[in-house]
């Protein structure tokens, strides 16, 4: 049975270029960035020339970014680390941010608001979080607003520009997880003006285990993991030498085809969407929005027509080869509704019969033009009456 993979939002399969790089500092190059003898010294070189490879990449200074073990330990601290430490400064005590944000900030959030405020903003149907920027405006004592770039579930692109300009005139931080948009569009965070940024390198044909945290120079932020000096004592911890070397590795793979990339997902996306709309045109749904990124695709098989049940969904389509998902892949295995759909203000019901597809260069027509069939199955297997 042909396998074809399609959760590419959740995961990338790792770069052979880029483990070809990593190899040698799980063997030979093993020594403790931290040592001050050649072997540390060595490991030490290699973790900074990745942090210059990374930083010329967003467009900022070296000394912004802080590698962590991923997008998840990113928010975690970014978050934290600004509110603890703007609150100490400022007394500010106020953080707003998204309803259909990923797991990690809304957990964050849900610490933070033991001790602070926290308001969230809710994107809409549209996706476009209409009336966000005058919520931000209206909201005193703010310190930090934080809202993704790109829906890890949707693929909608959030206006950001409107709401760091609404921030600033606050005298607010911003935050931006860009996890799903780090590698697949330009980021030039000299013109983006955020304070902070979170990214992940397995999301773009990196290593699991490796991300980073860019974080401007003079944003007052505490380091969240303690133990060490390491990453000019923000980040306690030895660093993962070979997950940082592969992931500027593949920093610089998608730097010279990111265009090429971005034209092929988006001709894989539209002949989905198109293949689907010949299916249903009516009854599945399409969560998209005005500005969309061409990675992922977000449909939903209407509880109108449809029995909507996502574990059966995501079975019936495992069982046929096809891997997808519900949505993040970051909720211990669990199958859900989405939380980033009843965000948008449909209900559980319609948020059952979700599934997520996300694109790679590496899939073909062919794969596209296979999947249609097993969607058009599937529908017909789940079609109420």
């Amino acid at each position: 049975m042909k396998k074809i993979y399609l959760d590419n939002a959740a995961t990338t399969p790792l770069h052979p270029e880029v483990l070809e790089k990593m190899l040698p500092y799980l063997t030979g190059h093993f020594g403790n960035p931290s040592s001050i003898h050649s072997f540390g010294r060595k490991a030490k070189v290699a973790i900074e020339e990745a942090r210059e490879t990374i930083a010329e990449f967003l467009n900022c200074d070296p000394s912004e970014i802080y590698f962590t073990s991923g997008g998840t330990e990113a928010n975690n601290f970014i978050l934290t680390g600004i509110m603890e430490t703007n609150f100490d400064d400022s007394g500010k005590s106020v953080l707003i941010t998204s309803g259909a944000e990923h797991e990690s900030v809304l957990k964050t959030a849900e610490k933070i608001g033991k001790k602070f405020n926290v308001k969230f903003v809710y994107p809409g149907k549209e996706g476009n979080f209409s009336g966000a920027a005058g919520e931000i405006l209206s909201t005193g004592n703010l310190s930090l607003v934080s809202m993704m770039m790109t829906n890890n579930e949707t693929g909608i692109k959030t206006p950001l520009n409107n709401f760091i300009d609404a921030a600033k005139s606050k005298g607010a931080l911003f935050h931006t997880d860009a996890v799903q948009s780090f590698g697949k569009e330009k980021i030039d965070l000299q013109k983006l003006g955020v304070d902070a940024l979170s990214a992940s390198a397995h999301k773009i044909g990196g290593p699991k285990g490796t991300g980073l945290a860019f974080i401007r120079t003079g944003t007052p932020v505490s380091p969240l993991i303690l133990g060490g000096a390491q990453e000019r004592n923000r980040r306690g911890g030895t660093e993962n030498v070979a997950g940082i070397v592969g992931f500027a590795e593949a920093v610089k793979i998608v730097s010279v085809r990111m265009e090429e990339n971005q034209k092929k997902v988006a001709s894989l996306r539209n002949l989905m969407r198109q293949g689907i709309k010949s299916i249903d045109n009516k009854y599945i749904h399409f969560n998209e929005g005005e500005k969309q990124s061409p990675f992922v695709l977000s449909i939903t098989f209407s509880p109108e027509k449809y029995i909507t049940d996502t574990e059966s969904i995501l079975m019936f389509l495992d069982i046929n080869g096809i891997a997808a998902s519900a949505g993040s892949a970051c909720t211990s295995g669990t199958v859900k509704a989405s939380h980033v759909i009843t965000a948008m203000g449909y209900d559980k019901n319609y948020a059952s019969g979700t599934v997520r597809f996300s694109f790679a260069p590496s899939n073909t027509v062919e794969e596209i033009n296979h999947t249609l069939e097993i969607i058009e199955r599937l529908a017909d297997k789940i079609k109420k009456g």
